[in-house]
């Protein structure tokens, strides 16, 4: 299965965990990179429970290109052990709120205590309109330190 479409997507730093975390579904991710262009395209392979996908991203703030192409289980351990340095793991809780999906993500790992929200919208409108509940901290969306593809090559920002 292949999918291809703009993400508009805003990302936040979150202050305190929401209560009852534990009744929202949650996924465990695997995520590395095999590749990293200074325009900021980035090529990164993910594991999501049982399911396996190569992504290629492009583009920078608050929408982005995003192709995505699932993989069997063969083709992503093959091309796994290229992404050796340059991963990361979370756990992302789905929550919803006010008509559209927060993506927790809490981080383990060399990453562990970081905690980020993305909520993504279908026009540049709704994320514009947005209005984040008072758990969330300070908006991440514009701040490069803090994409996946950096956390993965240089850990926690300062």
């Amino acid at each position: 299965m292949n999918s291809t479409n703009k993400e508009i997507e805003r990302k936040f730093l979150v202050k305190k965990l929401p209560g009852n975390l534990h009744r929202y579904p949650s996924t465990a991710i695997l995520q590395g990179y095999l590749a990293i262009m200074e325009d900021g395209t980035e090529v990164r392979l993910r594991k999501k429970a049982s399911r396996y996908f190569q992504t290629v991203k492009s583009g920078c703030g608050l929408q982005r290109s995003e192709v995505e192409v699932e993989l069997s289980e063969v083709q992503f351990k093959k091309l796994w052990q290229m992404t050796e340095g340059q991963r990361i793991e979370k756990i992302r809780y789905e929550i919803p709120w006010s008509g559209a999906t927060i993506e927790l993500d809490v981080f383990s790992g060399n990453l562990a205590g970081l905690i980020v929200a993305e909520v993504e919208f279908a026009s540049i409108e709704q994320a514009r309109a947005f209005i984040a509940p008072a758990w969330f901290g300070v908006e991440l969306t514009e701040d490069e330190r803090f994409k996946n593809k950096n956390l993965a090559i240089h850990g926690l920002p300062e």
